[in-house]
């Protein structure tokens, strides 16, 4: 572990520069948790854009993801700080926001009333966040860790529910604490 914690000092020192810092972790389960959910979370808030629901909305599920997120990832071995760090909450943060993710894009077309099917079809790039879904989806289902998100993401893109019965759903859920 000296040896690992070493290497990395180095290599980011190495490649650090004024507009990039580097950050090392040997959390590989959260890195990857972090990096698989936050492309089913921006499909949803595409979904959020697409149908206009506002900035306050997108803002909601972000913060509801997460909460997803972490569930998931606490659940499976992963570290609170790598959740909550540059691969979880960043890249999370960025990919549901950023006009230029695939997966967010994908979710605006489905807001806007496409077809998951035809819009599968005829993308040219891959939203991972479209093939994880379900995978994510079953997985937290078998572990009993509640992804309402996810499983909203799942429904749109199987053609069970449209965009706005998916959110009328996700709205309908009963009100609870927070920190639940």
């Amino acid at each position: 572990m000296k040896f690992a914690t070493a290497l990395c000092g180095a290599i980011s020192g190495r490649i650090a520069r004024p507009g990039f810092r580097p950050y090392a972790s040997d959390d590989v389960i959260g890195a990857e948790i972090g990096g698989a959910v936050k492309n089913v979370l921006a499909i949803a808030c595409g979904v959020v854009e697409g149908r206009g629901l506002g900035q306050n909305a997108r803002a909601a599920l972000i913060a509801r993801g997460f909460a997803e997120m972490t569930r998931f990832g606490l659940a499976r071995g992963a570290r609170a700080e790598t959740l909550g760090g540059l691969s979880g909450l960043g890249d999370l943060v960025l990919t549901c926001s950023s006009t230029s993710s695939r997966n967010f894009s994908l979710g605006l077309e489905l807001g806007r009333g496409g077809s998951a099917t035809e819009l599968m079809a005829d993308r040219r790039t891959v939203a991972e966040g479209a093939f994880t879904a379900p995978v994510l989806r079953d997985a937290a289902q078998a572990a009993g860790i509640d992804m309402p998100i996810t499983a909203a993401v799942c429904a749109l893109l199987a053609g069970e529910a449209t965009a706005d019965r998916v959110v009328e759903q996700l709205l309908a859920r009963p009100l609870r604490s927070e920190a639940v």
